[in-house]
């Protein structure tokens, strides 16, 4: 598919090309190059985020879920973390934090129990079942992204990561909020 296609025939949307002319035609400023790149950009992850959602209903799970899997499982084994740093790594607020965890639970994704040590302090771990769904919707996601990668060569790759680490780079410096909230939940 090209820059100038739709991306379904009776999908409603507009080709990249048509859209950038449309913006072009009511804001003569906007530099055409530059808004076809953060276009496609920006259609990419939307279908690569609809792509991944459906994978994860079939595995029962949903994206938010998925996202405090990840947590736990990039903050290694054992695969616990307490409420407080899992809502700060993922941008929540304590409530929202409570309320995923609580359905996580009772979803055998993951446990919560007090801390031996310090019986305040509670702690979230993975369970094997949310493991097991991690890791499976690792495997459908490497078979997606490696169709989705099929058009770009081996040689391009490099450079087409290093292009995107830059941009994320560039947005991450300017816009340190991007992620979610995270300096106004104290």
């Amino acid at each position: 598919m090209t820059a100038t296609e739709p991306a379904t025939p009776d999908s409603g949307e507009l080709a990249i090309a048509e859209q950038v002319a449309a913006y072009q035609r009511e804001f003569p400023l906007v530099d055409p190059q530059v808004e076809t790149i953060v276009s496609t950009l920006s259609r990419v992850a939307r279908r690569m985020s609809v792509a991944y959602g459906r994978q994860l209903t079939v595995l029962g799970i949903t994206p938010a879920e998925w996202e405090v899997l990840k947590a736990l499982v990039v903050a290694g084994s054992p695969y616990r973390l307490g409420p407080g740093d899992l809502a700060k790594r993922l941008g929540l607020t304590p409530a929202a934090m409570t309320h995923r965890i609580d359905r996580m639970v009772a979803e055998d994704l993951v446990t919560r129990e007090r801390d031996e040590s310090n019986r305040v302090r509670v702690i979230i771990e993975l369970t094997a079942n949310g493991r097991d769904k991690w890791l499976e919707s690792m495997r459908m996601a490497a078979v997606f992204e490696e169709e989705l990668l099929q058009d770009v060569t081996a040689e391009e790759r490099p450079a087409l990561s290093e292009l995107l680490g830059r941009m994320l780079r560039r947005i991450e410096e300017s816009q340190p909020d991007a992620l979610g909230r995270t300096e106004d939940l104290a």
